[in-house]
């Protein structure tokens, strides 16, 4: 006896899957034994197995396709991560070097600098000095100058004083002379009234 036709539609699986559980179970329930449903695996063999074959050749080469892409792929990632990595490394060298150069320019700026300080305190020291040293003699030949207008103007004054003095002095003989002069006159004077008065009287 022929199995119904929804029986078989519901029970077409592929090549190979076999009986599984439900389909024995379910043919329990129907009634139906193993023998019929290898019977059913024939039948979907020869009804649908071309087209399974079909499909499997083309799983197949979807898989080779697929695992070769992949394969390609994997080389493509592989080839550009070697390539990022030495780029990365090249960047990296090519950073420290120009921080080391820039590092040792620096320190040569900051050499320089400090070589300029060091040569700018050496010339603030010497001219420092040197204004000290003009300073000292400056006040030295200020003093000297002071002291030389000051003998001076004490010669002058020196001076002066005495031609006062002596003109004080001659002065002063003047007027006494003069006095004398005067004395003997008065007594010249008194003796001619007194000679007069006697001559008057005689």
């Amino acid at each position: 006896m022929n199995p119904p036709e929804e029986y078989i539609n519901n029970n077409l699986r592929e090549p190979g899957q076999g009986v599984s559980a439900s389909d024995i179970h379910k043919s329990q329930f129907n009634g139906t034994n193993l023998s019929e449903i290898n019977s059913l695996d024939r039948v979907r063999d020869i009804l649908f197995g071309n087209q399974v074959r079909e499909v499997d050749k083309r799983f197949a080469r979807l898989e080779e396709r697929l695992t070769k892409e992949l394969t390609n792929l994997r080389d493509e990632t592989k080839k550009r991560l070697d390539y990022l990595e030495t780029y990365i490394k090249k960047e990296i060298d090519s950073l420290t070097e120009r921080l080391k150069n820039e590092q040792l320019e620096r320190d040569a700026g900051v050499k320089a600098l400090a070589e300029d300080h060091r040569n700018l305190s050496i010339s603030l020291e010497k001219k420092i000095a040197q204004f000290d040293e003009q300073t000292t003699n400056s006040q030295r030949e200020l003093r000297e100058h002071l002291l030389n207008q000051s003998n001076s103007l004490q010669d002058d004054i020196r001076q002066k004083y005495e031609e006062i003095i002596a003109l004080l002095e001659r002065e002063s003989q003047e007027l006494r002379r003069e006095k004398t002069d005067r004395s003997q006159l008065a007594s010249l004077f008194s003796e001619l009234a007194i000679r007069l008065n006697n001559d008057v009287k005689s």
